[in-house]
């Protein structure tokens, strides 16, 4: 059985620093690959290191880059280097700011890890956070931690508004053992969805595992096998 085109799960794989994780997400199936230009983190690359990785990259495999508050001359400069990289923001950013570099971008929303705060959407509201970065292609949904980039946690799905106006990429604390269920609950709230996994397809910060990565989009398609299975209903917004 395949899965309908509506209902697919991409997926991308991110904080690739070396030629084997790139030609590997490739070889696994993967969507995009992602690339770090966020100092702090331990899987950052330079734009130069960047555009060399991408350089490996097959025709409709997009390349995509990690910003948290960076400078827009800094941005335009890692643009020249990956004239067809995605743009991924995940500080402050306000959506006048994300769309100053006229590129396709993500717009990361920081969801809390505490369940209290999210009771009714309180503390933080996915609707309207979707609706005031319309022009985004897609939110990433990631959990709110101390510092800026991936969190490496996972925050709890159920919690999610039931319909999101939006295409919708999940990530923080994605594993091979934990996606298919991801998947599944958070499929039905939005237009569409993508997947967006980086330790948890590691063996340590920054080398990841052919492996593990290859598990990764396993379960990632036997989720959208069982949403077909399932005859999942889409949100009408």
């Amino acid at each position: 059985m395949t899965s309908s085109p509506s209902l697919r799960t991409r997926i991308k794989i991110c904080g690739l620093t070396r030629e084997e994780d790139v030609d590997a997400a490739v070889a696994a199936g993967a969507d995009a690959v992602g690339f770090v230009m966020y100092a702090p983190s331990p899987r950052c690359v330079s734009a130069e290191r960047a555009a060399e990785l991408a350089s490996r990259l097959p025709p409709f495999v997009t390349p995509v880059l990690l910003f948290v508050n960076e400078t827009a001359a800094a941005i335009a400069a890692a643009c020249a280097l990956l004239p067809t990289a995605m743009l991924q923001f995940h500080g402050d950013e306000t959506p006048a700011a994300c769309l100053q570099a006229g590129r396709p971008f993500m717009r990361a929303a920081r969801i809390p890890l505490d369940e209290s705060l999210t009771e009714g959407g309180a503390a933080f509201d996915l609707v309207k956070y979707a609706e005031d970065f319309k022009e985004a292609q897609a939110i990433l949904l990631d959990a709110h931690v101390e510092g800026f980039g991936g969190s490496g946690k996972t925050f709890n799905w159920s919690l999610l508004p039931p319909s999101v106006n939006a295409h919708l990429v999940l990530s923080g604390g994605l594993t091979p053992a934990n996606v298919t269920d991801g998947v599944l609950q958070v499929r039905p709230r939005c237009k569409t969805l993508a997947v967006d996994v980086s330790s948890g397809v590691e063996i340590s910060k920054g080398i990841k595992s052919f492996e593990k990565i290859n598990q990764f989009v396993a379960a990632v398609r036997a989720a959208d096998e069982q949403l077909v299975k399932n005859h999942v209903r889409l949100p009408t917004t």
